[in-house]
């Protein structure tokens, strides 16, 4: 199921305006709060779809009937560019567990570029939600491998993935390859374009530099 929050008008599409805006993000301080801002709002909006029980609470006059989260969470995000989206699933999902996976693509001399895996650090996911993010959705290459990592922690109950901005190539290629029944996409805008190196057009640049500086190849 595709959940396009960018759909409803909401504070949302003002975060993502800033994330967007080339003279704002000259600001990585702002630009990383941004991040989170729109990682809290997927939090809140994926908190919708998990599981609850009963509970009473008592209170200094009396005791009140509430509704706690009875779904265990773990928060996988793709290194470096997902850190500040990460940040704000946490700020919600405060006591999730969390899975960090390195992976970064190898560009070839024609331009082509393949991803590749190095480590990931995290818990046992059996029967777990996982809500995986990462602020770009493009090809979606790196989301796949991410998720297929993810796997040799164990079997999920279901996986969320939380992406800032996505294209449509990249939705429809996650559709093709992850589970359809046992996945969610959530996004908060759809872009129509890739360019030659798989960036999403208008998209808004390389969010891991604009939010921790450039990095070398060397």
């Amino acid at each position: 199921m595709i959940h396009h929050l960018g759909d409803q008008n909401s504070l949302l599409h003002s975060f993502i305006a800033e994330i967007r805006d080339e003279q704002i993000q000259v600001d990585p301080l702002r630009f990383r709060r941004n991040l989170e801002r729109v990682g809290e709002i997927f939090a809140y909006e994926i908190s919708k779809e998990l599981a609850y029980a009963d509970k009473e609470v008592k209170t200094p006059l009396g005791t009140a009937e509430v509704q706690m989260l009875t779904d265990e969470i773990v928060l996988g995000t793709i290194l470096r560019a997902g850190l500040p989206i990460h940040q704000g699933l946490l700020n919600y999902f405060d006591r999730a567990e969390n899975a960090f996976i390195s992976a970064y693509r190898v560009y070839e001399k024609d331009g082509t570029f393949n991803i590749r895996f190095e480590h990931i650090s995290g818990p046992r996911i059996d029967d777990k939600v996982v809500i995986l993010s990462d602020p770009m959705l493009a090809t979606g290459a790196s989301a796949v491998l991410a998720y297929e990592a993810l796997l040799g922690k164990g079997k999920p109950k279901h996986v969320h993935l939380a992406c800032i901005i996505a294209s449509k190539e990249g939705i429809e290629n996650v559709r093709r390859k992850l589970p359809i029944h046992k996945t969610s996409i959530w996004v908060g805008a759809i872009d129509d374009e890739l360019t030659s190196k798989a960036y999403i057009v208008p998209g808004l640049g390389d969010a891991g530099d604009l939010a921790f500086g450039s990095k070398s190849d060397d």
